[in-house]
């Protein structure tokens, strides 16, 4: 669980670095991470993209991934980390019979990748206090949340492992204009297949939804609650000038409801306990037979991506981010994930 997953800069790629570069106390260590940016040849506009702040939510993952694989930055500059928590990639949910890694194919070869857990390590952040008290608001939480990365922003320079990843991706999203936090949740979770937005990227969201309801992607919006602290969508618009924004896809083997954790859940999105579920109407999504592949929510993600890109520069024309490549929605359903994968690194 130790082992790194493979990652392939693409040829838009322009520089890479890890999350320590920016905070030094993670050097070498387990919350230390691989940081990638495209930028282009004309000044402009920059996006953060964030996966992985919940390693299981594998649809965030694979959409950063599938960015830093393909997108070509034609003006500003995209900054993405695709495993925000990384030392949540080394363990899974004790008890839940989780797989460790799922595997994709491409023209090339097999690619594999984690499936992680929302928490950092125990291992690297012990132990949980009875109640974490979020820092700076005074809000208090059950006690593991000091292990959940999106519970802590906007992070402590010289706090416990979580806070101190946290703060150094607080201070990356003050390089940006634009923040995107990409999640997943379970088919019976209220907030699911929705943008949750800070109220200063609330017109860039609502154009950004607008647009991809247009093209019958099902998606709602939600304003960030002034009073729900640590969340990326929060903190990030408090204590930046980014644009925040958070998207929540539908991820089945994250669910109560679910049957057995495998490859076909876990990929292909199979599971007639929801199927059943849906048909009791106790779904926040619709659900039958065709369920929800990973290859969906990964295009769903992307067309997030490209919408809000459109929204913003819309709304910010004096400093733009161009961006191309990005792959398309209807050709990651059509194709699948592999064929834009790069190859496995030899």
């Amino acid at each position: 669980m130790r082992e790194a997953e493979p990652i392939v800069a693409g040829p838009g790629v322009t520089a890479q670095r890890m999350l320590s570069a920016t905070e030094p106390s993670l050097a070498g260590g387990s919350g230390d991470t691989p940081v990638f940016e495209l930028a282009g040849p004309k000044p402009g506009g920059t996006m953060m993209i964030l996966g992985g702040t919940h390693p299981q939510e594998i649809g965030g993952v694979l959409a950063a991934v599938l960015m830093i694989e393909n997108a070509r930055v034609k003006q500003g500059r995209l900054i993405v980390v695709p495993q925000a928590n990384r030392s949540g990639f080394t363990h899974t949910d004790p008890m839940e019979a989780y797989l460790h890694s799922f595997v994709i194919d491409t023209p090339a070869g097999p690619r594999w990748f984690r499936v992680g857990m929302r928490l950092t390590n125990p291992a690297d952040q012990w132990p949980d206090p009875d109640v974490f008290v979020h820092s700076p608001s005074g809000e208090r939480m059950v006690g593991h949340e000091t292990r959940n990365l999106n519970r802590n922003h906007p992070g402590r320079p010289r706090g416990w492992l979580t806070a101190r990843v946290s703060h150094a991706l607080t201070a990356l999203a003050k390089e940006a204009s634009l923040v995107l936090d990409l999640h997943e949740a379970q088919p019976e979770y209220p907030v699911i297949n929705m943008m949750v937005a800070h109220e200063h990227a609330f017109e860039t969201a609502a154009t950004a939804t607008a647009a991809m309801q247009a093209r019958r992607i099902p998606i709602s919006l939600a304003a960030s609650p002034k009073n729900l602290h640590g969340l990326s969508h929060r903190e990030f618009g408090d204590y930046t000038n980014a644009e925040a924004v958070l998207t929540e896809s539908p991820n089945p083997a994250m669910g109560r409801l679910r049957g057995r954790t495998g490859e076909d859940l876990v990929v292909d999105g199979h599971d007639p306990n929801y199927v059943r579920a849906a048909k009791l109407k106790r779904l926040f999504v619709s659900f039958d037979e065709q369920g929800w592949p990973l290859k969906t929510r990964v295009a769903r993600n992307l067309a997030a991506i490209e919408e809000l890109i459109n929204a913003y520069n819309e709304l910010h024309p004096e400093a733009p981010i161009e961006v191309e490549n990005i792959p398309e929605y209807k050709e990651v359903i059509a194709r699948g994930l592999g064929a834009f994968l790069q190859p496995p690194p030899r």
